[in-house]
């Protein structure tokens, strides 16, 4: 039973990071054709795809790259003024040391480019998300060469394509560089790791594992895929907002009003954490799971998380494990904002009001109206303006704020699901329908511990096996868990498969294999497997997984014993067998030889799928 939840998976076991260069890998060139400066908007996964891709374009043109310009960590917004930019989320020393053999990197571009930068006298170039690398070969290369500097504006994330052109010189190598700059040169400034450090210990310190889930529940999101109708009141309406504004700008093709039930049975729809909870409940995870909330701040706020709150004890998050002290400390020394209270107009004088009263004409005549008052909203009630006006108010420097402090929490739980026992996501896209940040801990799971259990339900067919069960949600039969732990144990390897041919064409770095990995089997698996294909062969072809690892990766190599394929771990009380899985395990079920018949059915089940994993 817990080889079953928390094991690995072992047709992937055999699936190794190997992002270094294969054959002719040239150092870059002290003659670099020019500088490279780039200004980079967007959230937290937009921004790591943005600065792996400049880092593959300046290798392409042969540039020196400047560090890039984040620019929602830019002083301007109210952060910290001991961080600038690109500091203020990773390591810059880092970043340059690691890439040194890759290519050129100065902090700072050279005082007359940077005085012409300022006259904006430099040329500039907004480049499109996904952009082909034959745009910068026939159309920035030139530019490059003749004023020895470009300026890109990166607004949406990602400006080269994910999947380079077979036909392009050294592609591979590039998505490898690519490999290099997202899982090793991009590390998180020190603060940020400590704290990361500190949340994870104290989420171990019980001695369990634990699970990170990740809602992926943001209003863009929801707004882009039409899921309006799943929230209540003001959510309604502010998730509605966003996608007139989106249909505005071209961003979402569709009309305003969309069936959100519709969306929700057609898997285009986050799982609710609700719908999480019972898919995890049903698999048999117990009752007191460590259940780490990852993923920045979830739209709907913790009332969303009621029922995920209720089936799980210990359901955590960033703050629940870390002191205000602790947060302020990351945030670094920023500057107190005196926001502008509404004052309360002087008092006057009752004689005042009486001379006015009998000096004011002839009565009977209607009150003045009161002073107007500047309009504000207190943090609760940051979405009062829906009820009275039609346009969003423009961010305020709190906001922007904020805005920059949540880069730091999504970092934070970055690290968190990168390094948890167990990974689950309720949706792995954003507001443009591109891979989120869910897709960026997967694909980095992926590349450093494929064999962790990573699950991906399949959405469509989750809300198919859920509507089954609508009248009795929490009263399932025998046959549905089965099915729901058919289902959760398929989608280990099906829907890696799957995010080969939806995830990787929009984000590499989502689905970083084959190009990044090597298989490394011990000898007596290799002779095992021979003469006939195994599934763990069938699964590395579907991921088309050839490149052996360096020899040097086999001298650490921990041999599995021939019998572990036989090992029988069956669970002494599986109570999730039962149709009551929501109870706790010290609760009776039903009383008599009801218990020996559902620890039976527990053995089978493990049984069978303990067979079916190595089918």
């Amino acid at each position: 039973m817990y080889r079953r939840l928390w094991g690995p998976i072992r047709h992937l076991e055999s699936l190794h990071p190997d992002a270094n260069p294969r054959g002719n890998y040239a150092d870059p060139s002290s003659q670099t054709n020019g500088f490279i400066f780039v200004r980079i908007r967007g959230g937290f996964h937009e921004i790591r795809n943005s600065i792996c891709d400049v880092v593959a374009v300046s290798r392409l043109l042969n540039a020196t790259l400047v560090i890039p310009e984040i620019q929602s960590t830019t002083s301007s917004k109210g952060i910290s003024s001991d961080f600038k930019s690109f500091a203020y989320l990773y390591d810059e020393d880092q970043f340059m040391a690691a890439l040194a053999k890759d290519v050129n990197i100065v902090k700072t571009l050279p005082k007359n480019l940077k005085w012409a930068r300022r006259k904006k006298e430099i040329p500039s170039f907004k480049v499109r998300y996904s952009a082909s690398p034959y745009y910068y070969l026939n159309q920035v290369l030139s530019v490059l060469k003749k004023h020895s500097v470009v300026e890109l504006v990166v607004p949406e994330g990602g400006c080269l394509q994910a999947i380079l052109p077979p036909e392009l010189e050294h592609n591979e190598e590039l998505q490898r560089l690519r490999c290099r700059v997202a899982f090793h040169a991009l590390q998180f400034r020190q603060e940020v790791l400590e704290l990361a450090t500190k949340v994870l210990f104290r989420l171990r310190a019980p001695g369990r594992p634990f699970i990170a889930y990740d809602p992926g529940m943001t209003r863009d999101a929801l707004a882009y895929h039409g899921c309006a109708e799943l929230f209540q009141d003001v959510h309604t309406e502010l998730i509605q907002h966003k996608r007139s504004w989106m249909i505005k700008r071209g961003i979402v093709e569709g009309k305003l009003q969309v069936n959100s039930a519709k969306q929700r049975l057609s898997g285009s729809c986050p799982l609710m954490p609700e719908e999480v909870g019972i898919l995890l409940r049903a698999h048999g995870y117990s009752w007191d799971t460590i259940i780490y909330v990852s993923g920045g701040e979830v739209f709907g706020g913790q009332r969303t998380l009621i029922p995920l709150h209720a089936m799980f004890e210990n359901v955590v998050d960033r703050t629940s494990l870390t002191t205000p002290w602790e947060l302020n400390r990351l945030y670094g020394h920023e500057a107190n904002i005196i926001t502008s209270s509404p004052r309360t107009p002087p008092p006057i004088e009752k004689e005042m009001k009486h001379e006015a009263w009998k000096t004011s004409g002839p009565r009977p005549r209607p009150l003045p109206p009161p002073p107007a008052r500047p309009k504000s909203y207190n943090i609760e009630g940051w979405w009062g303006w829906v009820a009275e006006s039609d346009n969003e108010p423009e961010s305020t420097v709190m906001e922007l704020r904020t805005n920059a402090h949540k880069l730091l929490w999504e970092a934070i739980d970055y690290v968190i699901g990168l390094e948890a026992d167990v990974f689950i996501s309720g949706f792995d896209r954003d507001g443009n329908g591109r891979p989120n940040v869910a897709s960026l801990v997967m694909g980095h799971r992926l590349y450093q511990s494929a064999a962790l259990k990573t699950y991906r339900p399949d959405r469509k067919e989750v809300s198919k096996l859920l509507e089954e069960i609508h009248d009795h949600l929490y009263h399932a039969n025998h046959t549905w868990l089965k099915s729901v732990r058919k289902h959760m144990r398929k989608r280990l390897l099906d829907g890696l498969i799957e995010a080969s041919t939806k995830s990787k064409p929009l984000s590499f770095l989502s689905h970083p294999v084959p190009e990044c990995s090597c298989l490394r089997y011990d000898s007596n698996e290799t002779s095992f497997h021979a003469s006939s294909p195994s599934p763990q062969s069938q699964v590395q072809a579907a991921l088309r997984v050839a490149h052996r690892c360096p020899a040097w990766m086999d001298n650490d190599l921990i041999l599995r014993s021939k019998d572990k394929d036989n090992e029988e771990d069956l669970d002494e009380d599986d109570s999730t067998s039962s149709g009551l899985f929501f109870r706790r395990s010290g609760e009776n079920h039903e009383s008599g030889g009801g218990d020996s018949n559902n620890k039976e059915e527990a053995q089978l089940d493990d049984l069978e799928e303990l067979e079916g994993g190595e089918r």
